[in-house]
């Protein structure tokens, strides 16, 4: 009886504390901050399922309806062929996306890679990995990029991989100096002191505690990303035509700026408002991880 007596008293002040702290950090949350997650929800949705969104079918349209400006219908207009704008840049979201995800990874799993290594090993290993870092540095990653779709015909992966490239670099370089940042704290030494193995003490003290950096620098790449892989489409080394990607569909309407300009402006107000967004959330995230 004393237990259950007792308990409620215990408990209840923790999730009280809980409960207020996780008020407080909503209530800390700006405008720009939840309109910014809520416009990067939304994206999400549209590239896992876009048929939550639209009727229109992406790839075929009706030509009795070219060059219909937005309306209730056509919230985003009709191009050339009556093909609903905003049906394909829902559709597209995916190809675009998910090619800027792939990007990231790839830059953050190699920079982890690098950056781990040479902030836990010696000097000669830590000037190794940063001339590496500067080679890398050094090389224009878009030009890069498009190398690498030329070589390797364009593609997903190859978009993927080409822009990721550009971003190894960053990602070694920022996960060195965390590395080095918690690796002089006392808790850290004292671990290594005690005779704990080295790659214990990086999985359980060094990668938890600079995993807020990293993941704030991930979003903001990752918008540098979509914008990388919608100026290939731009180009024409992303995915081919009539395939919805966000660069080709600004590139599309580039012939009828001038009698339709939806086509251009509604794709890359589009763009623009996800890559500020992710700036937006990627600031936020990285004002928490300071704190």
């Amino acid at each position: 009886m004393s237990d259950s007596t007792t308990l409620p008293h215990i408990t209840a002040p923790a999730e009280n504390s809980v409960r207020s702290h996780l008020l407080g950090r909503l209530r800390g949350l700006s405008l720009p901050v939840v309109l910014s997650a809520a416009l990067l929800l939304l994206v999400v949705i549209w590239t896992f399922a876009p048929g939550l969104f639209t009727s229109f079918d992406p790839l075929t349209g009706n030509h009795v309806e070219k060059f219909q400006p937005p309306s209730w219908e056509h919230w985003f207009g009709t191009d050339h062929l009556g093909r609903d704008v905003l049906a394909r840049v829902i559709y597209g979201t995916s190809q675009t996306v998910l090619t800027a995800g792939l990007a990231v990874a790839v830059g953050l799993v190699v920079g982890s890679i690098i950056g781990v290594i040479t902030g836990v090993s010696g000097p000669v290993v830590d000037a190794v990995g940063m001339r590496i870092s500067d080679v890398l540095l050094s090389l224009p990653g878009f030009l890069v990029s498009i190398w690498i779709v030329t070589a390797y015909g364009s593609g997903r992966l190859s978009v993927g991989i080409g822009v990721g490239i550009g971003s190894i670099a960053i990602f070694a370089r920022v996960f060195r100096s965390e590395v080095m940042r918690v690796r002089a704290l006392d808790y850290v030494e004292a671990a290594f002191l005690s005779g704990a193995n080295r790659w214990s003490v990086i999985r359980r003290h060094i990668l938890p505690n600079t995993a807020g950096s990293v993941i704030a620098l991930a979003v903001i790449d990752l918008s540098a990303a979509i914008l990388a892989i919608a100026a290939l489409g731009y180009l024409g080394y992303s995915a081919p035509p009539p395939t919805p990607e966000w660069g080709l569909l600004v590139a599309e309407g580039r012939n009828y700026i001038a009698t339709a300009w939806w086509l251009t402006t509604l794709p890359g107000i589009v763009i623009l408002l996800v890559i500020i967004a992710l700036g937006v959330v990627s600031r936020r995230l990285l004002a928490a991880n300071r704190i």
